[in-house]
């Protein structure tokens, strides 16, 4: 998390017009707010497209959400700082990230949402996902530097994980293609970096230039394309999974915390309050479109069987006059998520 200006700027004028695409087929805006409460922070936010549930890290907890109604239907407890969750629907299990003191994994039932289970890790466990291909949990750690893995049938009180692979840097998100290889953004070092599970060995570490401190990260599996979210400078990358070369660079708000990739769009959510929808048409990228969101709506999920966007933010207080702190105060209470709608343009 990075220090970012409160005012929320207009990307329409930030942006050049001719990354802006006159051909985009889809119209995006935001459709509801759920207005949830409570108290805590937020992280990741994860979409089970099977359920239309969100499970939203809260700090010391960890929410679950009925995307279409906004129902709290369950508050997993017992954590020190959550940051990312992932969930396996064939075993009825989902796995969260603690980043909070020695670090941990908690194992917990995606029907009662009981905790089942913690699996000791390192400080900083943040970034995690299911690769269902390889069927492993892959998390990392920033404060570390170092890629997680263990099979998620795992035994839950006693299970131990994999041997860490060392990553030579402070790792923020990462993707997987199912077939062995991992990428992991190195914000530390502005390079992705190419990990293999078989030998558990680093293959190559490609520079994201020009953009720099990437952190958000989605994988296009059918075209093997990285969509790679920078903060400084602020842009999205996409570079090629086969040999790390930069295929375009557009330009975003700031702040980004998450991409993802969907139905031959990416986007990019930034504190400031934008959306930002990238597309391709004859090889060539562009921005499609920018929904303004909330201030602060930083990390997103995707349900695409809903064709519907979630993103987690607060309200903020306005700052004081003569304030120096350039990131404003949450207000309590104010947890919400925003669901941004597709439909078809006029």
């Amino acid at each position: 998390m990075r220090t970012m200006r409160m005012v929320v700027m207009s990307m329409a004028v930030l942006l050049p017009a001719g990354f802006l695409s006159a051909t985009a087929q889809t119209k995006w805006d935001v459709t509801n707010t759920w207005h949830i409460g409570g108290e805590g922070a937020m992280d990741y936010l994860t979409v089970d497209p099977e359920t239309h549930r969100l499970f939203v890290p809260r700090g010391t907890h960890t929410l679950v959400i009925d995307s279409g109604s906004g129902k709290v239907l369950g508050d997993i407890p017992g954590q020190k700082t959550a940051h990312g969750v992932a969930i396996v629907p064939s075993l009825g299990r989902g796995f969260i990230t603690d980043g909070g003191g020695d670090g941990a994994i908690v194992i917990f039932d995606l029907k009662t949402y009981a905790v089942l289970g913690t699996l000791a890790t390192v400080p900083d466990s943040d970034g995690i996902i299911y690769d269902a291909g390889l069927d492993r949990i892959l998390a990392v750690s920033g404060d570390k530097g170092i890629l997680m893995s263990f099979k998620p049938d795992i035994d839950p009180k006693s299970g131990k994980i994999d041997t860490p692979i060392e990553l030579g840097g402070a790792p923020e998100f990462l993707a997987s293609d199912g077939t062995g290889k991992v990428y992991i953004n190195l914000e530390d070092k502005d390079v992705v970096a190419e990990v293999d599970l078989q030998s558990r060995k680093v293959l190559a570490r490609w520079p994201v230039t020009p953009g720099g401190k990437p952190v958000g990260m989605a994988l296009d599996k059918k075209t093997h394309r990285l969509f790679i979210g920078c903060r400084k400078p602020q842009k999205m990358i996409v570079m090629s999974a086969e040999d790390g070369k930069v295929l375009s660079d557009l330009p975003i708000g700031a702040g980004v915390d998450a991409t993802a990739f969907e139905a031959g769009q990416a986007f990019a959510s930034c504190r400031d309050g934008s959306l930002v929808v990238i597309g391709e048409k004859s090889g060539q990228f562009a921005v499609q479109q920018i929904v303004k969101t909330p201030y602060g709506a930083k990390t997103l999920g995707i349900d695409p069987t809903a064709h519907k966007i979630y993103l987690p933010t607060m309200e903020f207080e306005e700052p004081k006059p003569g304030a120096t702190a350039a990131r404003p105060k949450a207000k309590p209470g104010s947890f919400m998520i925003v669901e941004v709608g597709e439909s078809a343009a006029q």
